[in-house]
């Protein structure tokens, strides 16, 4: 395979995410983002420790869909990441049902 062949296959990837990022997007309530990896959620908790030096953050993110172009399966039932770097964390607008 070149190069040119593997930045292709790499871009048709991508271009899946993105679409299946829009179709999944309406069914959850929380977009988390991490230095590592980006979350749609419908439930997440967010504890800082801050007895540690650095302080750290946890989060516990429940029936989620993580955006990974690697990952086989992309829906996880549940995730726990502890990091010591910036998070965001932001509600998605009410939609109508």
């Amino acid at each position: 395979m070149s190069e040119e062949d593997l930045e292709r296959y790499e871009a048709e990837i991508e271009l899946a995410l993105v679409q299946e990022y829009r179709t999944v997007l309406p069914l959850f309530k929380y977009v988390v983002e991490t230095e590592r990896r980006f979350y749609l959620a419908n439930e997440v908790k967010v504890t800082l420790r801050d007895s540690t030096s650095p302080a750290c953050v946890e989060l516990d993110i429940s029936d989620a869909w993580v955006w990974d172009m690697y990952r086989p399966a992309r829906f996880v039932p549940s995730v726990h990441v502890i990091t010591f770097r910036d998070v965001n964390v932001e509600r998605l607008p009410e939609r109508d049902d």
